[in-house]
């Protein structure tokens, strides 16, 4: 489609968005019964105006589209993670102190960029939320837990984040982003050494006030259990990794050059290499369940609640966002951003509230048109390394300044809400990111993109 849309089929992203920041503070229970009709009616107030302006198909083809090729991956690929994690449980006397809580996030930071920022925290916010369950101050561990597991640590490889991911399927070697290994250290230090510090405050002040954790016995004793899963986490990452390179193999490709599928409607396509990561990570999640006793579900308090709000509120995202990613294509190409600085911080804070694999690639490609003579020769034209590292590290540290900037953040957080732990709100989780995010991602501008 050749025609500009208009910015206001923003409208509905812009309203969900809203619903999704004040009603649970101003009216929770209302929110909760009708949050699936709420996503309805923006979704609806989406599809009909852009039906009635190009078309009925056209709404058609625009909502299978972001259902089918985005969203079902997104929320199957949560789903499994979700239910795997939920199978695993970690047990022992190992207490949340500043020390330990340092450690945990230190460690799955660096898991983030083996088995994906969601995978590692579905796997680790378990067993961090259990440290600290006698803690009367912890919601800013968890805040922290986002910045760094959910978002920053998945830069290293591929299997981190799915930006990266679209990156490599372009022509980026595969080891590439190891590169950006000095960016995260550098920004690893500064936010654990901030965490570090008002953990040991608010520790202290647990403490002052009588607060001890349950040790019953002298020394540490820990333990995993359900350990087989972890079959069943690698057989996810491969699945994601295969979604990712098998578009690319000739088997999967016809005649015209388009990824061979199952139409739905029109020109929508549902992938085989979509059809083949659903089947394997929904196998992983029936095996995980089947072959898991329930008692440890029992022992993580596991419920389904999580991924129900996850779902219902995604869909809805996936669907009203949809105008302003194809205003973000149009206009990208001509918005004038040829320095890092500006690549890093375009890519970032679009990246905070859009999906931030199609703002990568959007970045991405207006990298690859700047005609650079040095860099990464892809598919998408030459990008020099200095674009190429700002755009990368937008993408995936800036998705940590919302909710709803990377797929695990909201569910970390419903998560630790589920088990008592109060979460800023929406608005008040930007609060915190303007407070600890921002500014070292100043530094990093001022450091690495200038």
């Amino acid at each position: 489609m050749n025609t500009v849309i208009p910015a206001w089929l923003c409208i509905p992203f812009a309203g969900l968005l809203l619903c999704v920041a004040l009603l649970p503070l101003t009216a929770a229970e209302w929110w909760e019964r009708h949050r699936l009709k709420a996503v309805i009616f923006w979704s609806l107030l989406f599809a009909v105006p852009y039906g009635v302006l190009y078309g009925a198909g056209a709404s058609l083809e625009t909502v299978l589209e972001a259902v089918l090729n985005d969203y079902l991956s997104f929320i199957v690929m949560l789903f499994g993670l979700f239910s795997v994690a939920g199978n695993i449980t970690f047990t022992g006397d190992l207490a949340g102190s500043p020390f330990v809580n340092l450690l945990f996030l230190t460690v799955g930071t660096l898991l983030s960029s083996l088995i994906g920022t969601t995978g590692s925290s579905m796997l680790m916010v378990r067993p961090v939320i259990k440290m600290n369950s006698w803690r009367r101050r912890k919601s800013h561990i968890m805040v922290f837990f986002i910045f760094l597991i959910s978002n920053m640590g998945g830069c290293l490889t591929p299997l981190g984040d799915p930006p990266l991911l679209m990156g490599f399927m372009r022509g980026i070697p595969f080891l590439w982003s190891m590169h950006l290994f000095p960016v995260l250290l550098f920004n690893m230090a500064l936010m654990l050494t901030v965490f570090f510090l008002l953990d040991r405050g608010k520790y202290l002040q647990d403490v002052a006030e009588g607060l001890r954790p349950d040790i019953s016995k002298p020394g540490t004793e820990l333990s995993l259990e359900g350990t087989h899963n972890v079959v069943f986490l690698i057989m996810i990452v491969a699945a994601v990794v295969l979604s990712g390179t098998l578009p690319s193999n000739p088997a999967f490709i016809g005649p015209d050059g388009a990824v061979k599928g199952i139409r739905v409607f029109g020109s929508v396509v549902l992938t085989w290499p979509t059809i083949i990561e659903c089947v394997i990570i929904l196998a992983s999640a029936f095996l995980s369940m089947k072959t898991t006793s329930v008692r440890i579900r029992r022992v993580n308090h596991f419920t389904w609640g999580p991924i129900a709000e996850v779902a219902e509120l995604f869909i809805g995202i996936f669907i009203t966002m949809q105008p302003a990613l194809m205003i973000l294509r149009d206009l990208g190409p001509g918005l004038g951003l040829e320095k890092p600085a500006e690549m890093f911080w375009g890519t970032g804070l679009l990246s905070s509230f859009l999906d931030n694999t199609p703002t990568y690639l959007v970045f991405l490609t207006t990298a690859g048109t700047l005609g650079a003579a040095e860099g990464l020769v892809t598919t998408l034209g030459t990008v020099p390394v200095r674009l190429l590292t700002a755009i990368s590290c937008g993408a995936v540290f800036m998705g940590a300044v919302t909710y709803i900037g990377n797929a695990p953040n909201f569910m970390v957080k419903s998560i630790s809400d589920e088990n008592g732990i109060h979460m800023p709100s929406f608005f008040g989780y930007i609060t915190w990111s303007l407070r600890f995010l921002i500014p070292v991602f100043i530094i990093d501008t001022l450091v690495f993109f200038l």
